[in-house]
């Protein structure tokens, strides 16, 4: 399947390497995960010394940024690997390609700054639970910005890789409602730990 082919709107034309798909899980499916991530223990996001607005949960590994590592995490439960398979299959990969997941908690009023996943992770995977949102994306052109955006409606999944991972940064603004998220990552094997 063509990467053209998992969009809907054949006018989406964002980055190379991002790949799109609504509707990616049922309605039924979307409430079982939004309760299943919301009774997880969500902790807020550690940035150092700083404290997100945002509340986390990582299975199978968790970037630590005092320390400044990768390190192992809790193994991720029967449910949440049901969802890698299903996301493995989207991606064309192997099963347990996935390897680190991070679920996500946005109170209306919190999105997310501009960044990069970290080197260790490869292919990253999206499933938007809840409220929608705006999902952009930037690249330096010289002195200018590209930019691009596309709205991450509940129930879809994206998928970045090569440049739309590498080459641009992406963001949330602040979402309009409350919003889950469950991010599935691959490894880059020559960096993990």
């Amino acid at each position: 399947m063509s990467q053209l082919a998992l969009f809907e709107d054949e006018a989406f034309a964002g980055p190379e390497g991002l790949s799109h798909a609504r509707e990616f899980v049922s309605e039924e499916i979307e409430r079982e995960l939004i309760t299943r991530v919301a009774e997880l223990p969500l902790k807020p996001f550690q940035f150092g010394a700083f404290e997100g607005h945002r509340r986390v949960k990582s299975f199978g590994f968790r970037y630590d940024y005092t320390q400044q590592k990768l390190i192992e995490s809790e193994p991720m439960p029967d449910w949440l690997k049901a969802m890698a398979r299903s996301v493995e299959a989207f991606g064309n990969l192997r099963e347990a390609s996935v390897r680190q997941v991070l679920c996500t908690e946005y109170e209306a009023g919190v999105g997310i700054g501009w960044h990069r996943d970290k080197p260790y992770f490869g292919k990253v995977f999206g499933l938007s639970l809840g409220g929608a949102c705006k999902f952009r994306f930037r690249r330096r052109r010289g002195d200018k910005w590209e930019r691009f955006a596309f709205r991450a409606e509940p129930r879809s999944l994206y998928l970045m890789e090569g440049e739309a991972r590498h080459a641009w940064e992406h963001s949330i603004p602040a979402v309009d409602a409350l919003r889950y998220s469950i991010t599935l990552r691959t490894m880059v094997e020559k960096a993990s730990p």
